[in-house]
């Protein structure tokens, strides 16, 4: 088989090359003069299915998308997790989220492994140009970060949202401070705003090479603050309440982006030879808002196992390739996964890839997006699971889909040739399926034993990252994250929690770690409360257990922290703090942790 232009050069390069690199399956042959496509791929939070005109929604407008609609190869039955950062891990690996421990939001379920390649990963070492904006949601220090996982650009937000944990303190969605490649970069304008213009100038610094743009929306997810001049749009139509009018602008925002975007790609003369991609990254979070709810016909929404929890668009445009030109858009009706976009856009790139193990989960569909057949999509089986919690998933709570049938918790059973809504449970009258499924489901929920045993770790001391800061978002509980505070209004509130970091430290050495109740930039002592109501913190002293180590400090008058100082040697760790006061009695544990490698020692 001929192979792409090799981005390796020399006789080591090659060698490694021959041992690492294998084919994708049926990749895309490009003339040794061709350009290789360019892609950039939208993904919006929270946006379900329902949340566009094309799909028939009575009211929202959504003109540019409608047309990208229009133009594109759409997967129709195109299925993502319930919850977002799943989805994520499954994009960015071409893997299973299970595969990756990625099966949550926070309790440290949400961070990339330090051992996954991503699609960046795998474009950058094909000699493309990468560039991230907006949410990532997949590890907010080294080396689970977009810069640490193939992004040699990356801006984005803190953790899942503007406003949560991880974030700048005080963001509000305007005139932000958000991170380029891990340092704090003040930005004007609105959120959405500022992560496509960011694109748009990626786009025309790289016009010249091939690039992967990956644009992630945080819109419109909560907290609902839509741009200023969008604020009353959609408050007058009947039955419509606030928070949903303001979901509903936030969606109206991205549209007029996009409709930047393509206008771009345009005058750019980029866009015969782009690939556009846009999708969305679970079940619309405010689209059953009674009684102005619209959900394209299907049942559920974000976070549940039905067909509106995780099935989404998936719209795919490329006029300059073997795909619909301009007006003549067409459907595909296959079942397919967001797991299938990575392989896919490999081989439509005419990408190398190394081989990995275990392999990718996602199939290549650039077969059925050509207009041709791909069999083995005629009766494949994929699976749906999530859990909100520390712990792994259960046996049994998760979701079978095939062509036909969707087996959900062991318990219903639904006939979606027959009964799109899923309305009619008919699992009585087809034991035969009921049975073959949930062998399937036994068989794939078993490969992950050994992986729920392990935990991704945030790695301390490195050199990639010195110093680091730790938030309560990914505390480990052993539980659900009842009370945990993953986002800054909780913290405000001062509400008693605690857990533990799982970490890795890099390399022996003195440690200095900052204990906080508050970040830095927010410039508060730690018995201050910013919130009417909130709970005051009289600290007095703290303590931080490592490992088998406990030490602690008295506090003084008007401190914003409380630092300690230690040697840790390398390795895993739980790391835990807690603030007392002068009784002795837990306050909660810090917010945030600043630890900084002073310098290494050897043993």
């Amino acid at each position: 088989m001929k192979l792409a232009r090799n981005p390796f050069h020399g006789r080591a390069g090659a060698m490694l090359l021959a041992l690492l690199l294998v084919s994708v399956s049926n990749p895309c042959r490009l003339h040794a003069s061709e350009r290789r496509p360019n892609v950039v791929i939208v993904m919006t939070d929270d946006q379900g299915y329902g949340d566009l005109g094309c799909h028939g929604h009575p009211f929202l407008k959504t003109p540019n998308l409608d047309k990208l609609h229009h133009e594109s190869v759409r997967l129709t039955d195109f299925h993502v997790m319930p919850l977002c950062a799943p989805t994520r891990a499954m994009l960015m690996t071409g893997r299973d989220a299970l595969r990756e421990g990625v099966w949550a939001t926070v309790l440290g379920r949400s961070i990339l492994p330090a051992g996954s390649s991503t699609m960046a990963t795998h474009f950058a070492a094909n000699g493309y140009a990468t560039g991230m904006f907006g949410k990532w949601h997949l590890g907010d220090n080294y080396p689970a970060r977009p810069h640490d996982k193939g992004f040699q650009k990356a801006l984005y937000h803190g953790g899942g949202g503007v406003g949560q944990t991880p974030d700048y303190w005080g963001n509000d969605y305007l005139n932000d401070t958000y991170f380029l490649s891990g340092k704090p970069v003040q930005k004007s304008g609105y959120c959405t705003d500022v992560w496509f213009e960011s694109a748009f100038d990626f786009i025309r610094e790289n016009r010249q090479k091939p690039f992967l743009a990956y644009i992630a929306t945080n819109a419109p997810h909560s907290p609902y603050i839509p741009p200023p001049e969008l604020a009353k749009r959609y408050q007058d139509v009947p039955g419509i309440d606030p928070p949903t009018a303001a979901f509903y602008a936030m969606i109206e925002n991205i549209d007029t982006n996009m409709g930047r975007l393509m206008q771009l790609l345009t005058n750019q003369d980029l866009e015969r030879d782009t690939i556009l991609l846009f999708m969305t990254d679970n079940g619309t979070a405010q689209g059953l808002s009674a009684p102005a709810a619209f959900n394209a016909g299907m049942k559920g929404s974000k976070g549940t196992l039905y067909e509106g929890g995780h099935r989404v668009p998936c719209f795919i445009r490329w006029p300059g390739g073997q795909l619909p030109a301009k007006g003549k858009g067409r459907d595909c009706q296959s079942l397919t996964s967001v797991a299938d976009l990575l392989p896919t856009l490999a081989s439509l790139c005419g990408l190398q890839i190394p081989a990995q193990k275990p392999s990718l989960d996602g199939l290549d569909l650039s077969g059925i997006l050509k207009g041709q057949p791909q069999p083995e999509l005629e009766s494949r089986t994929l699976f749906i699971q999530y859990s909100q919690t520390d712990n792994p998933p259960e046996h049994g709570k998760g979701a079978v889909l095939t062509p036909r049938w969707r087996w959900i918790n062991h318990r219903e059973l639904y006939d979606m040739k027959n009964d799109p809504g899923e309305i009619r449970n008919v699992m009585k009258d087809h034991p035969d399926v009921v049975e073959r499924l949930s062998k399937a489901y036994d068989a794939w929920f078993g490969q992950f034993g050994p992986i729920f045993r392990e935990v991704n770790r945030i790695r301390v001391g490195s050199d990639h990252e010195n110093p680091c800061r730790l938030n309560a978002m990914d505390w480990h509980t052993g539980g659900t994250p009842a009370n945990l505070p993953w986002n800054q209004a909780m913290i405000r509130k001062g509400l008693p929690a605690n857990g533990y970091w799982a970490i890795d430290v890099e390399c022996d050495g003195v440690y200095e770690l900052k204990l906080m109740r508050w970040p830095e930039e927010s410039k508060m002592k730690m018995t201050e409360s910013p919130e009417k109501g909130g709970r005051n913190w009289p600290v007095s002293s703290a303590r931080l257990m490592v490992g088998e180590m406990e030490i602690s400090k008295q506090a003084m008058p008007g401190d914003k922290s409380i630092t300690l100082e230690l040697v840790m040697q390398k390795g895993p760790k739980r790391l835990k703090t807690e603030f007392l006061d002068i009784d002795g009695k837990s306050l909660g544990g810090a917010s945030y942790v600043v630890i900084h490698r002073k310098s290494k020692v050897d043993r």
